[in-house]
């Protein structure tokens, strides 16, 4: 298939929305629409007794307290994934690792959305302090190992679901 054409039909802060026309292989065309995003990453972090995850406000899905990866937008100029990943740990949760993993990156939504998440396992923890956002509002939880399928099983979030069934597979082998 080809992209023959499209506009921007509203612009964010964050994203945008395109209506994109395409043409397919058979010459049939379509218009379609488009939210555009800078793409994500997500924190798979353990110490080998507890994996760090958060709990944020979620206000698209009316969830007060999302238990989530720490994770974040594409959004620093020149920013490769690993480094955006260093540095929302370091924000998130105020650790730093010292050996770090690419696991996989996936689509999250592509029937409308182009954002590509890159999950990341970080270990070897250390304390490390960064300023943190004045407008999130972030509360760190610890999640001992032995949980771990009980989250993964009461998981509400793809990119943390997708990171802890990363997280069970290493940790089963």
């Amino acid at each position: 298939m080809e992209r023959v054409g499209g506009r921007v039909a509203w612009e964010g802060r964050i994203t945008k929305v395109r209506i994109d026309r395409f043409r397919y292989d058979d010459g049939e065309e379509a218009e379609r629409e488009i939210v555009e995003h800078p793409g994500a990453v997500g924190v798979v972090e353990h110490d080998g007794e507890r994996v760090y995850l958060v709990k944020q406000p979620r206000e698209a899905v009316s969830v007060p307290a999302l238990l989530e990866l720490p994770a974040g937008k594409l959004d620093e100029e020149g920013e490769s994934p690993l480094d955006t990943a260093q540095r929302e740990l370091a924000e998130e949760i105020g650790k730093g690792a010292r050996t770090w993993q690419h696991l996989t990156s996936f689509y999250t939504s592509p029937g409308f959305t182009d954002e590509e998440c890159h999950l990341f396992m970080a270990t070897g923890l250390y304390d490390q302090s960064a300023e943190t956002p004045e407008d999130e509002r972030i509360e760190v939880v610890e999640l001992p190992l032995s949980e771990l399928d009980h989250a993964i099983r009461d998981c509400r979030d793809s990119k943390t679901l997708v990171g802890l069934l990363w997280l069970r597979a290493f940790l089963d082998r």
